[in-house]
C-alpha cells in the first residue's frame, strides 16, 4: 500500500505543485506581494500589452480575478492600463519602467527552481515530461469543457 502511494502520480504532481507554490509564497512575501501577482508580472513581461480579458482566458481565471491583481499591481506602480487604441472599451495592460527590477529577480528566483526541480534529469526526459504535461492539462481542460457544457 505504501508503495502504491509513493508511486501515485496524481500524489506526486499535487506535492511537487505544492512544493512550488511554497517556494513561490515565500519570494511574494519578501517582496510584499502574493504569488499571483508576481505570475501576472512574469505573463505581462512575455506577453505585453494584453487586454485584461485576453490575459484572465491564458491565465484561466476569471477576468474579475485579474481585475483585482491588475488593481493591485497598478497601486503598486507596477503596471498600467492603456487604452487600445482600436477599442476603447478595452484595457492594455503594460508593465512600467518600476516592474524591470522585480522581474529580474522573478527569472533569476525561476532559474534557480528549475535548476533545484530539474537536477540529476536528463533534458530529454524533462522535454518528455514537459509534453506529456502539457497533453494531461489538454485532456483534463477538454473534460471539464465537456462536462460544463452537459
Amino acid at each position: 500500500m505504501r508503495r502504491d502511494l509513493h508511486n501515485d502520480l496524481l500524489i506526486l504532481l499535487y506535492d511537487v505543485a505544492r512544493h512550488m507554490r511554497t517556494y513561490g509564497d515565500q519570494m511574494a512575501r519578501a517582496h510584499g506581494m502574493t504569488r499571483a501577482q508576481m505570475i501576472v508580472l512574469a505573463r505581462l513581461e512575455r506577453q505585453p500589452d494584453l487586454s485584461q480579458n485576453e490575459l484572465a482566458a491564458i491565465a484561466e481565471v476569471a477576468p474579475m480575478t485579474i481585475a483585482r491583481l491588475v488593481d493591485s499591481l497598478e497601486a503598486l506602480g507596477l503596471v498600467e492600463r492603456g487604452v487600445d487604441p482600436d477599442d476603447r472599451r478595452v484595457w492594455r495592460l503594460r508593465l512600467t519602467p518600476a516592474a524591470a527590477p522585480l522581474l529580474g529577480e522573478i527569472r533569476r528566483y525561476r532559474a534557480r527552481l528549475r535548476s533545484v526541480m530539474t537536477r540529476g534529469i536528463d533534458p530529454a526526459v524533462l522535454e518528455d515530461m514537459t509534453l506529456a504535461l502539457h497533453q494531461m492539462k489538454e485532456n483534463v481542460s477538454a473534460r471539464r469543457l465537456v462536462e460544463a457544457s452537459t
